[in-house]
């Protein structure tokens, strides 16, 4: 089978997307993760953190489904909507679109550049909770804020929250890798108290509304960015007061920035805007035998280092913001 491929990024948190709305590949959900275990593969494939999955749909003007490294199904995710909605919009020839995903169907929209002529969209990320169930995770509360995990850790703090996939942040002076690594791989072991995963970051304040942000993916590892954990990580600064609602945040990453402003509703609750770059990097063909995957053949057709180009001067700049 022949599939075309297009391989892209959020914040270096880099994904290859297959377009299913323009391509019958009649795929079902095991050739799909047989495509993502083998694609993602650093070592002996292209490469990804994830892949994205184009679709039909009658909720809304497209469905994107996100499939993590190991082959498992998030609710959803932010770097990746991004990219999808960028996708999309070129596809329909519009710069807004209603994507639907897992979990709910939500706004996409060109908008204007992060930093210099970078190709930028702006997400809303939600439904947002901060129910235990929802995640979920087993406690004796209703919610989990600013709180200890004993089987995590006896010295960080956490707050819980689904984006709406879960997500636990811990507020901490410095942001060691090897921790992070440590603890999020914990916390995806102890099925006890979070029995279908969790996402967990580290946020290092910054002061004036800028905040440092390393994320233990669930099913991924340690990403360079996570848009998820990027809004989820705004918003609590926003609840612990370090923030403020309806202020954008500028979240800085191992893969460059991006921005979020934490929208308090009407109806109670929140939903976070999360703001940045949708970079393709290049498009091929990939010939794939799926009763041999690891014979896999791909073959490059068309580069975009002009838009690398731009981003590598993001991530400079973000650099020297820190």
């Amino acid at each position: 089978m022949k599939i075309d491929i297009l391989k892209t990024h959020g914040s270096y948190n880099d994904f290859i997307l297959i377009d299913e709305y323009s391509n019958d590949y009649g795929l079902n959900d095991e050739q799909r993760t047989s495509l993502t275990r083998t694609l993602c593969d650093r070592c002996h494939s292209i490469g990804a953190d994830g892949i994205l999955f184009i679709q039909k749909s009658d909720k809304a003007d497209a469905r994107m489904r996100i499939f993590n490294s190991d082959g498992t199904e998030p609710e959803m995710c932010g770097n990746g909507l991004r990219i999808a909605g960028r996708y999309i919009t070129e596809l329909l020839g519009t710069d807004n679109a209603v994507v639907e995903t897992q979990k709910a169907n939500l706004n996409v929209q060109k908008t204007d550049s992060i930093y210099e002529d970078i190709q930028t969209y702006e997400v809303l990320i939600g439904p947002v909770s901060f129910d235990v169930s929802t995640l979920p995770v087993i406690h004796s509360e209703n919610t989990l804020q600013n709180t200890v995990i004993p089987k995590l850790s006896p010295d960080l703090s956490f707050t819980a929250v689904s984006m709406p996939n879960p997500h636990i942040i811990t507020l901490v002076n410095e942001i060691r890798e090897n921790q992070v690594a440590k603890i999020g791989k914990k916390a995806n072991e102890i099925k006890d108290v979070f029995p279908k995963g969790v996402n967990v970051s580290f946020v290092k304040d910054l002061g004036d509304s800028k905040i440092f942000v390393q994320t233990y993916e669930r099913g991924v590892g340690i990403t360079n960015s996570c848009g998820t954990a990027m809004s989820a990580s705004s918003l609590i600064t926003c609840l612990l007061g370090i923030n403020h609602p309806e202020k954008e945040v500028t979240v800085l990453n191992n893969g460059g920035m991006v921005r979020c402003k934490v929208n308090p509703l009407e109806q109670g609750g929140y939903s976070v805007l999360l703001r940045g770059n949708a970079t393709y990097v290049f498009t091929g063909t990939l010939d794939f035998d799926f009763s041999q995957p690891e014979k896999a053949e791909f073959y490059l057709e068309e580069e975009f280092p002009q838009e690398e180009e731009s981003y590598l001067k993001l991530e400079a700049y973000a650099k020297n913001v820190l």
